[in-house]
């Protein structure tokens, strides 16, 4: 039985039926359209926004984008295997073994849009595209990854809700308060920690996507754990009958220790450091992806190296436009934001990790003991 966490959120369900243009089904849940401290519901400004988008096509699929951005990313991975045989047993593998971790990561990107069914019209032909390169291609369950995302989209930086912000960090006072034991200890120190511990980010999503498709009924779950058990029996031949056991080991730490680092450098300045929502916050759906989002400056390469998810804002209002578009959305959203009076952040990159190295670190010292005289006076 899939956790009751596990399941698409109807706001989001229903969020794609809105940009689809669904007849008749073009309306968030009521949760969505009230305010938290931001005057009256203001349901109808999303629909205006959304309007101007549609109207300029930034909504249409593209295809063609999407063909040859695939074909560059197949293309480098298996140059980056033909190299790996090639080289074969010897320590050079592991600048192999850096190319591949950024390979792994553009497929991963490739991933995230066929979950979001920014590629196809189909939603079927997006989840094969999303098996193929998620659970053969790199090793992730597509099935799992989008029940989780999806969870993070309607309800971003939300405590209880997202699960981006319910893991091993602490983004709130309260949270950061709450800790016991060796949890408390990673808060105190998690802006120290945050780097180090991205290196074990691949292994968490690689144990999260096995779980899942051993525990959760998600769709096709046997369908995704032959891709996954082929992934893993391929790899392993591979790095193990080309190199010798020394040298297989070093290169998965440094292949999935790096694809694991860099994933993690493309989430880190989109969420931490924004504004974090209470559980069962009721802020409007505009409003609520638009606080929570922070947009990273781009150019051709930021735009390439972070897969699209520079435009942070514009990807959670609008979850199914395919990436090459969001770059040409960014200041019409920017303009409809200073319309509205509403706060629209954007920084470069070094900054947005200024920012979030930041909040984790003013998050963290409220896990820090309390002097004995304030703990005594809290006593009483």
């Amino acid at each position: 039985m899939v956790p009751k966490s596990a399941a698409t959120p109807d706001a989001l369900v229903a969020l794609e039926r809105i940009e689809e243009g669904a007849p008749g089904k073009g309306r968030l849940p009521s949760s969505s359209t009230q305010t938290r401290g931001h005057g009256p519901a203001r349901g109808s400004e999303y629909a205006v926004l959304l309007r101007r988008v549609r109207q300029a096509g930034l909504l249409d699929r593209r295809l063609r984008y999407y063909v040859w951005k695939s074909v560059v990313t197949a293309v480098a991975f298996a140059a980056g295997w033909a190299a790996f045989f090639f080289v074969g047993n010897s320590w050079w593998q592991l600048g192999v073994a850096a190319f591949l971790a950024v390979v792994f990561a553009q497929i991963a990107f490739l991933g995230h849009d066929a979950g979001h069914r920014q590629i196809f019209g189909s939603r079927r032909a997006n989840y094969l595209f999303g098996v193929i390169a998620g659970n053969l291609g790199i090793g992730l369950s597509i099935g799992w990854w989008v029940s989780n995302h999806n969870r993070h989209h309607a309800h971003p930086n939300t405590e209880g809700s997202d699960p981006d912000v319910m893991g091993v960090l602490a983004h709130s006072g309260d949270r950061a308060r709450a800790g016991k034991g060796f949890r408390r200890l990673i808060f105190r120190y998690q802006a120290w920690l945050f780097f180090p511990m991205l290196f074990l980010e691949a292994g968490s999503l690689h144990y999260a996507s096995v779980r899942a498709v051993l525990r959760w009924a998600i769709p096709n779950r046997i369908w995704e754990a032959v891709l996954l058990a082929a992934h893993a029996a391929g790899y392993l031949a591979a790095v193990f009958l080309v190199l010798s056991p020394g040298k297989a080991v070093a290169f998965i730490l440094v292949q999935q220790g790096l694809f694991g680092f860099y994933m993690g450098c493309t989430f880190a300045p989109n969420h931490k450091g924004m504004e974090v929502l209470a559980e069962g916050d009721s802020t409007d759906f505009l409003r609520r992806q638009v606080l929570t989002s922070r947009n990273v400056r781009g150019s051709w390469l930021v735009d390439a190296a972070l897969g699209g998810l520079n435009y942070q804002i514009e990807h959670h209002l609008f979850p199914s436009m395919p990436r090459a578009n969001l770059r040409r959305a960014q200041p019409m959203v920017e303009e409809f934001c200073l319309e509205l009076q509403l706060p629209y952040c954007q920084t470069s990159l070094l900054d947005s990790y200024r920012q979030a190295l930041g909040h984790l670190h003013t998050v963290g010292e409220l896990a820090r003991p309390l002097p004995p005289a304030v703990a005594a006076g809290r006593g009483n």
